[in-house]
């Protein structure tokens, strides 16, 4: 995930927690990196099962009106 001036962290959090399966302290941690460091690693999945994901991240924030930006990489 990639760090924006505009998305609430509280909704980061719940994205976390909805489409990544993670606990309430991890995701703050995650979304904390992604404040800091402007970008964080949600998780490790297989090609289609992350661009699964990343469409679910997209669309739920789209449908709440913020600019969070998803993406997927190759793990180096």
């Amino acid at each position: 995930m990639l760090n924006d001036d505009y998305t609430p962290m509280e909704f980061v959090i719940v994205v976390l927690q909805e489409y990544f399966n993670k606990d309430r302290e991890t995701a703050t941690q995650i979304m904390l990196k992604i404040h800091l460091d402007g970008r964080g690693v949600c998780g490790v999945y297989s090609r289609d099962l992350a661009a699964t994901k990343v469409n679910q991240v997209m669309e739920a924030a789209h449908q709440a009106g913020h600019p969070l930006q998803c993406v997927s990489e190759p793990v180096a």
